[in-house]
């Protein structure tokens, strides 16, 4: 039977990526992805037929995955971090479902962006947390300020997706302003670049400082709630759950 898996990468070195995930792209005929994440993954496909795209072609190549399922073929649909994390699997599911199709959709879970980074700063989401994406391309500025200020105002942890790009270099510090509202300016933040891949840097600094770092689209960024502090040696962020040393 013919059968989409849409799967997670994770941050797509190696070790970083599931059993579940590498036997995916093992059991398809053709991979599709974005180009960016077939060339993360290119050591692991071998001489499988690839099909790659740019930015912004999520719906293109959901539909071409289908209408070459539809035919007999297997096939593997990439996203990076989890599929179900501001990735492929909704819109996958959605055509899916629109066009009435019986191929089967497996969705094939991975390590998320905001996972993976927070595994590099140390503990920062062991409590209460929100994910946000700053990118205003889908969703309404106004919805996503919505969100960031009843972010801040229940002092959860916070992940920033899209922090920060050439189309939006200003969202970032709209972000900061909400947030210091709610937030002391020394709370911790945490910024990953390309979370555990080769070229992984991270830097932790203060709510108040936040924008002056280097940030952009490879970057994720976790601020802390009202009790995550900052190890003495400063390489790690902790957020206590609440147990009593």
């Amino acid at each position: 039977m013919s059968k989409i898996y849409v799967t997670g990468i994770g941050p797509g070195l190696y070790e970083h990526m599931t059993e579940a995930a590498k036997a995916s792209l093992a059991d398809a005929d053709i991979i599709i992805g974005y180009k960016t994440y077939i060339d993360i993954i290119k050591d692991l496909i071998n001489d499988k037929e690839v099909l790659s795209s740019g930015m912004r072609r999520e719906i293109d190549r959901c539909e071409k995955a289908l209408e070459l399922a539809e035919e007999g073929k297997t096939i593997c649909l990439v996203s990076s971090g989890d599929a179900g994390v501001y990735g492929m699997a909704g819109i996958m599911l959605e055509i899916a479902e629109a066009k009435k199709s019986t191929v089967e959709v497996v969705i094939v879970p991975g390590i998320s962006a905001a996972n993976a980074a927070a595994s590099t700063l140390g503990a920062p989401l062991m409590h209460d947390y929100v994910v946000i994406s700053l990118s205003d391309l889908l969703t309404d500025w106004a919805v996503i300020e919505k969100r960031l200020n009843c972010a801040g105002e229940g002092d959860f942890i916070i992940a920033l997706y899209n922090p920060k790009s050439k189309g939006r270099p200003h969202n970032i510090e709209a972000a900061q302003e909400i947030l210091l509202k709610y937030k002391a300016a020394e709370t911790p933040v945490g910024i990953v670049r390309n979370a555990k891949r080769k070229d992984e840097s991270y830097v932790i600094t203060s709510l108040d400082k936040m924008k002056d770092a280097d940030i952009d689209m490879f970057s994720m960024v976790i601020i802390g709630n009202s009790k995550t502090y900052i190890t003495e040696d400063h390489l790690k962020m902790i957020t206590p759950r609440g147990y009593v040393l």
